[in-house]
């Protein structure tokens, strides 16, 4: 549609329920064209949503990523429909053929909302509870920015469609509590309320007040007609001017209009079929042939889209206005690039540990980074899920943010490992952050939902996961990760890292930070590590993912391959091997993935030709890609025990001497004719 829409056109000339429709039945359309889809909450909820864009929303469809726009957050992703009829009646960069392309391959319009790939997608969601979560950690940010540039730069506002799938969800009550806690007031979220799940009526699962539910946790809560426009409206009006974050119940039915789906789970993931499109249509007026919208109405929404123009260019004027040393601090803290003062504070720490090479836990070589670096970077903000002294993620320097206090740069998240993840991702998205947050690498599992979907939008956010192996000792195989490195190296455009010494942990931060457009794990030891490094000023030789410690005069004999704790094992096996006249070179490999991106004549260059062992105390994952078919690994093949870290390697065969061993027997099997 080509459409001008002029300052003077008259929303008001436009009813409601024809802008709705609008939404509505572009859903419908798309839906039936692709014979595949979720037609039922966009039915449902494009009153609320007509509510919101037209009435509050502050937005500009011409530029999406205006930072003081309100957030909008589509917490159920399987309606996607419902957003992209949205962006795309309102002039956003989403066409009529992007909609009728709904779900194939090259559209602006995938099954689920994909950040990054459609402009005007604030996040990726789909797994349900994610949107909320995520949404949290917008919120945060906007009060965080908000409380270091004040209201002419920072003053908006962050809403969420959110399902009953989504408030089932682990993930929602993490997401809920840390918000009351916090009491983000900004943070409003629009409940479909309408009993319905995949199975049948939710009643089959579930009796939650969630009104109730919410309140308990320092929300403002209420229930509405979702479908009564002036009750939504006064609803979202009211809850704008509360001081807790918000949750309006909105009663709606599903599949709204399709006279033989309305209300039930036939109404959810599948097309609605000829006849009950075409019922729909009769049931509420709209008298229009499929992705066609009436030029009126099709106007009002595109004045709806063009709106935030205002406000846009008043806020463009107050950055002007502002002074010198306001715009400068703005553009500190929403920039890309590390400031050269950062690269100052890195040099001179990694001097410092390759001159003295202390005996350090690579959690604390890590702490010791963090308050080199933490007071040159604007916008790092660190946290972690109430292991702040076993994580070490503390800088001297960091604040931490509370209730009305928002000017820290430390989050306190609680034991909610899945919601700081997601959390982190919406600190991210938001912009003007680099979040990084703690726990244990035995819990990556409950974060590794919001770490997956940070690798799926190219996010930078810094994951420290400490205790790192077997080497935590009498805790346990509780809390011993065995499978959790190959769980999380198979995740496409994460940087998993287990840096061996202090040097190489300096190192590794250094990649993550650098990293743009791509989440990163640090893995980081609770025992002593030797600091093997001593080159003061040479290159980063993590970010080559793999490299040489040790090259035998004369060529090798054998490959010593490690990761971690156990490259310092591996250093020792090579001098055992040395008394018997065995050439073993020693490689330290910190990150598989950098590794993998490496040119094949360095890679060759690196694991030679020789016969070659593999050491990680951890289970083998994909280290046969490395060290090969012929190669051996030496590490974990099953779970730990409770004993000190010492006792543990020597009874599950991680030493030196069972390096040297498996060493002895690859190279007598590459001896043989």
């Amino acid at each position: 549609m080509n459409i001008s829409v002029h300052a003077d056109a008259d929303l008001t000339a436009v009813a409601h329920s024809d802008l709705a429709n609008a939404v509505r039945f572009l859903a419908v359309d798309a839906i039936e064209t692709s014979q595949s889809g979720h037609p039922g909450l966009p039915m449902g909820m494009a009153d609320v949503a007509t509510v919101l864009f037209s009435r509050f929303l502050k937005f500009d469809s011409a530029h999406p990523s205006w930072p003081d726009r309100d957030r909008f957050v589509l917490s159920a992703g399987h309606g996607s429909m419902l957003l992209y009829a949205l962006l795309h009646l309102t002039g956003g960069d989403v066409s009529l053929d992007d909609i009728k392309a709904f779900r194939q391959w090259g559209s602006k319009t995938p099954g689920h909302p994909e950040y990054g790939h459609t402009p005007g997608v604030e996040t990726t969601t789909g797994p349900l509870g994610q949107g909320i979560a995520t949404a949290v950690g917008m919120a945060l940010a906007e009060r965080m920015a908000n409380a270091r540039h004040g209201d002419g730069f920072v003053d908006h506002f962050t809403y969420v469609i959110a399902g009953d799938g989504c408030l089932m969800e682990g993930i929602s009550q993490e997401a809920i509590s840390l918000a009351g806690h916090l009491g983000l007031g900004r943070l409003i979220v629009l409940f479909d309320d309408n009993g319905i799940s995949i199975d049948g009526p939710t009643s089959l699962a579930t009796s939650d007040d969630q009104l109730a539910r919410f309140a308990a946790s320092g929300w403002s809560v209420r229930r509405v007609d979702g479908h009564d426009p002036e009750a939504v409206a006064q609803a979202i009006a009211e809850e704008r001017e509360t001081a807790k974050p918000s949750l309006i119940a909105c009663r709606t039915i599903i599949g709204y209009g399709a006279p033989d789906r309305q209300g039930t789970e036939k109404a959810h993931g599948a097309p609605l079929g000829t006849e009950q499109a075409a019922a729909a249509r009769r049931t509420l007026g709209w008298d229009y042939q499929p992705f066609v919208v009436p030029v009126t109405v099709a106007k009002a929404w595109r004045m709806i889209g063009q709106r935030g123009q205002v406000e846009r260019l008043a806020w463009l004027d107050r950055y002007e206005d502002a002074t010198p040393e306001q715009r400068d601090l703005f553009i500190e803290g929403r920039a890309v690039a590390l400031p050269d003062a950062y690269a100052r504070a890195s040099a001179k720490l990694r001097e410092r540990f390759a001159t003295e090479r202390p005996k350090l836990a690579t959690r604390q070589a890590s702490q010791q980074v963090l308050d080199a670096i933490a007071g040159t970077i604007p916008g790092l903000v660190g946290g972690s899920a109430d292991l702040t002294h076993s994580n070490l993620t503390h800088a001297k320097t960091q604040a931490p943010v509370k209730r009305e206090a928002f000017a820290g740069n430390y989050i306190h998240y609680g034991i909610r490992e899945h919601g700081m993840a997601a959390a982190m991702n919406g600190l991210a998205l938001h912009g003007g952050f680099i979040p990084y947050g703690g726990t244990f690498l035995a819990f990556s599992d409950y974060s590794r939902p919001a770490i997956r979907l940070a690798a799926l939008m190219r996010l930078r956010v810094i994951h420290v996961m400490t205790h790192d192996s077997i080497g935590l000792g009498e805790d346990g195989p509780t809390h011993q990760p065995v499978e959790h490195l190959a769980a999380l190296r198979v995740i496409p455009n994460l940087l998993v890292f287990r840096p061996a010494d202090a040097v190489e942990t300096l190192e590794a931060w250094d990649c993550a930070l650098a990293a743009e457009d791509r989440p990163s794990v640090l893995c980081l030891s609770r025992q002593a590590l030797p600091t093997f490094r001593s080159d003061a000023r040479g290159k980063n030789r993590v970010a080559r993912g793999a490299y040489l410690i040790v090259s035998p005069d004369g060529g090798r004999d054998v490959t010593l391959m490690a990761t971690g704790s156990e490259v310092s094992i591996a250093l020792e096996a090579a001098r055992l091997l040395a008394t018997e006249h065995v050439r073993a070179a020693v490689v330290s490999a910190p990150c598989f993935a950098l590794f993998e991106e490496q040119p094949d004549d360095y890679r060759t260059a690196v694991l030679g030709t020789a016969p070659r062992v593999g050491v990680e105390a951890a289970v083998a994952g994909d280290w046969h890609r490395w060290i090969g078919t012929d190669g051996e690994f030496v590490g974990m093949r099953g779970f730990g025990a409770s004993a000190p870290a010492p006792v543990l390697y020597r009874e599950f065969g991680i030493t030196a001497q069972s390096v040297a061993e498996a060493a002895r027997r690859t190279i007598a099997r590459a001896r043989k004719p």
